[in-house]
């Protein structure tokens, strides 16, 4: 879902929308889709993100506010936005983008049967959890 195929549709409009925190796409195929920021984050293809290859992928957890800040065109390929939170080593080909807009609602399931499976939150990096206090060793 990541290269650079010829064949790939092309966006023709990018909106961001701030307010509803998402990103309106159209392609030249005319497929158009809604994704939020939320959605994009946590499907960013970063290594951050994807791992290095199969059962490397780290889940994202607490998203479900972030916002993108800026998003910058890389040649005539792809679009780097920069998260909220500090996430920026994302770059989305437009193979990548097409294949998100495509297959949101399958790929928006996975993801949340994945936070469940796992026990975390769209809300809280914990998932409702909190870390253990750190423990003294008893030495003052």
């Amino acid at each position: 879902m990541a290269g650079l195929n010829e064949n790939t549709p092309i966006p023709v409009e990018i909106k961001l929308h701030q307010v509803s925190r998402v990103m309106e796409i159209t392609f030249d195929d005319g497929l158009k889709a809604e994704l939020s920021f939320e959605f994009l984050r946590v499907y960013s293809p970063s290594a951050e993100v994807r791992g290095h290859g199969p059962g490397q992928e780290t889940l994202q957890t607490g998203k479900r506010e972030v916002e993108i800040s800026t998003l910058e065109a890389i040649g005539h390929y792809a679009v780097r936005p920069s998260f909220s939170d500090g996430h920026d080593s994302g770059i989305y080909s437009w193979d990548y983008l097409y294949g998100l807009a495509r297959d949101h609602e399958a790929l928006w399931v996975q993801y949340l049967e994945r936070l469940e499976k796992a026990g975390a939150s769209r809300d809280s990096p914990f998932g409702g959890l909190r870390p253990t206090p750190a423990r003294s060793c008893g030495h003052g």
